[in-house]
């Protein structure tokens, strides 16, 4: 069961007080002051739902801030793009994506003047759309994959070197196909991709995770572009001790923190922190029994539920202080990186939270998932809000419901698996109904708040395709 942040209110006041008190004495600068007080337990523990944004037709498959941080970039089932003003929780710009199924990510890229956004889709295509004067948008393909296309990835510094990866196993820097990804044990058989993350301190590296247990390190210096060779090994690979070789989990998200520690999200299982000292070699099938043994425990943070969608994760706070995930449980869940206490619990979507996208600059989160509106958080609650009053029974069923689908993996699902399935999905749904979320916009009350500023179509589906299988695992 995930560790439960214990006295919340006293530790939270007491780090944001401190930063304000040293910035008043000069013994701080305001650079330093607000990066402290942004990454202050005071602030992460008066999150609240500031506002929705609505105006998608389907569910909500990706959220997007724009470089600066005054836009919101969002893609869904129904193929459309908008563009948010989400501080006035208003609808900028929409337009048809070009695509002919669900999009499942789309960026802003940066040095555009966020003129020009890129996205990819179920249907194998990336595309770029550029935005042009008097409300003109005009998209074309860059790039195709034989199958969907989950993630795109931007080379920090090059706005223009674009990876992106699918479940036809390949990585492409658009149009180049880099590499295709294939499982250790079976070379014939590829590995279905669905991320990718570049490195921000060095943007020569870049990870790949997906259908098998394995975190894949690749240096695009030392990538084979020829052709005829497609057995590109990674540098290194990262996975927990306890998951080596198991083949019954997978990858949805893959995290760098500015340290280059990578966090992974796993299928049904955990969130896992790696320093970038814990890899074990290029070949895990390879590695040594003794090089294995030595291996260091992880930090897992643990709670929500990864299991009926392809969901991500990311760090969260100027210094990347708070890790951040949805859950099954419809629920976004911030623990402290360090130790891996469960700061918060929020309901952020009637059915599953998948996506999870920081503010570049304030701590301000984005989330979105089966609903169709988008949910903003921002420090604005005149209290401390602790975890809600039936968290350990939220955890508890996640947990229990993990325990079920790995006993009954590649079992006969028998009478009392079935009744315990059952029982399962009734308490889930008790839950749910006892515990929506108030429609108005705004979930705080009056009082003292919180306030920082901000400175400088029609679908054409293929036949066996289902309304979620842009998420659906």
């Amino acid at each position: 069961m995930a560790a439960v942040c214990e006295a919340p209110g006293r530790r939270a006041a007491t780090g944001c007080f401190f930063e304000v008190g040293r910035r008043e004495i000069g013994s701080s600068s305001s650079r330093a002051s607000s990066r402290g007080i942004s990454g202050s337990e005071g602030l992460i523990m008066r999150m609240n739902q500031y506002g929705q944004l609505g105006g998608h037709g389907g569910c909500v498959n990706t959220v997007s801030f724009s470089p600066a941080g005054d836009l919101l970039v969002s893609g869904s089932d129904d193929t459309h793009i908008i563009l948010w003003d989400w501080l006035a929780k208003a609808k900028r710009l929409s337009y048809p994506s070009g695509h002919e199924e669900n999009v499942l990510h789309a960026l802003v890229v940066p040095f555009t003047d966020d003129s020009t956004i890129v996205t990819s889709a179920a249907d194998g295509q990336v595309r770029l759309g550029q935005l042009k004067q008097g409300g003109e948008v005009t998209t074309r393909q860059i790039g195709e994959h034989g199958d969907r296309v989950h993630k795109v990835a931007l080379k920090q510094g090059s706005p223009h070197i674009l990876y992106s990866c699918g479940d036809d196993g390949l990585v492409h820097e658009s149009p180049t196909k880099l590499f295709t990804c294939y499982s250790f044990s079976d070379r014939s058989r590829r590995v279905r991709l669905n991320t990718v993350a570049i490195g921000p301190q060095n943007p020569n590296y870049f990870s790949v995770g997906g259908s098998d247990e394995y975190v894949r390190l690749h240096d695009f210096r030392r990538i084979n572009l020829d052709a005829s060779s497609d057995l590109n090994l990674p540098v290194d690979t990262f996975c927990p001790k306890h998951l080596l070789m198991g083949g019954k989990v997978h990858i949805t998200g893959i995290a760098y923190s500015y340290s280059r520690e990578i966090l992974v999200s796993y299928n049904d299982d955990l969130v896992y922190l790696f320093q970038n000292n814990m890899g074990i070699g290029p070949n895990p099938e390879s590695a040594q029994p003794d090089d294995l043994d030595k291996l260091e425990e992880l930090q897992a943070y643990s709670g929500h539920r990864n299991s009926r969608t392809i969901k991500g994760v990311s760090f969260f706070g100027p210094n990347d202080e708070y890790v951040v995930s949805g859950s099954d449980c419809g629920n976004v869940f911030i623990w402290r990186k360090k130790g891996g206490k469960l700061m918060r619990m929020m309901r952020g979507d009637k059915n599953v939270v998948n996506c999870i996208e920081p503010h570049p600059q304030f701590p301000f989160l984005a989330t979105s998932g089966i609903d169709k509106t988008i949910k903003i958080w921002t420090p604005a609650s005149n209290k401390v809000i602790p975890l809600p009053k039936h968290a350990d029974q939220i955890i508890a069923c996640n947990d229990r419901g993990r325990e079920i689908d790995a006993s009954r993996a590649g079992a006969t699902r028998g009478p009392d698996v079935l009744m315990q399935v059952l029982r399962l999905h009734r308490e889930q749904s008790e839950f749910d109904t006892e515990h929506e979320p108030s429609a108005p916009d705004f979930a705080g009350g009056g009082g003292e708040s919180f306030f920082i500023g901000l400175g400088g179509g029609s679908r054409n589906r293929r036949s066996k395709s289902d309304p979620r299988e842009c998420i659906m695992t």
